[in-house]
C-alpha cells in the first residue's frame, strides 16, 4: 500500500476556496499558522500569477511565505488582496 502526503493545495479549485481557506485560518490560528496558509495558497493558485499580482517577485514570494519567515506588514497585505481578500479589525 502506498500512503502519500495530503497536500491542502491540490483542493484549493477557486478563489472562493482559497478565500474560505484564509478566513477560517485567519480566524481559528495565529500569526504562523496564516503565513503557512499564504503559502499553501499561493502554491493553489500559482507561484508566479501570486507574484505577479502582489507585484513581488517570485523569489521574494518563497522567501516571505518560507517556514519561520518574518514578512513585512504590507507585503503580507499585498499577498492576500492577490487572493481578492483584504484584511479588517473587527
Amino acid at each position: 500500500m502506498k500512503i502519500s502526503n495530503f497536500d491542502i493545495a491540490e483542493h484549493l479549485e477557486t478563489d472562493e476556496d482559497i478565500r474560505e481557506f484564509l478566513i477560517e485560518v485567519a480566524n481559528e490560528g495565529n500569526e504562523g499558522d496564516l503565513i503557512h496558509a499564504l503559502n499553501i495558497a499561493a502554491r493553489a493558485k500559482g507561484m508566479s500569477t501570486v507574484a505577479e499580482q502582489a507585484g513581488v517577485t517570485r523569489a521574494s514570494l518563497y522567501k516571505s511565505l518560507a517556514e519561520g519567515s518574518n514578512p513585512k506588514f504590507s507585503t503580507i497585505n499585498k499577498i492576500i488582496s492577490s487572493f481578492g481578500c483584504k484584511l479588517a479589525v473587527v
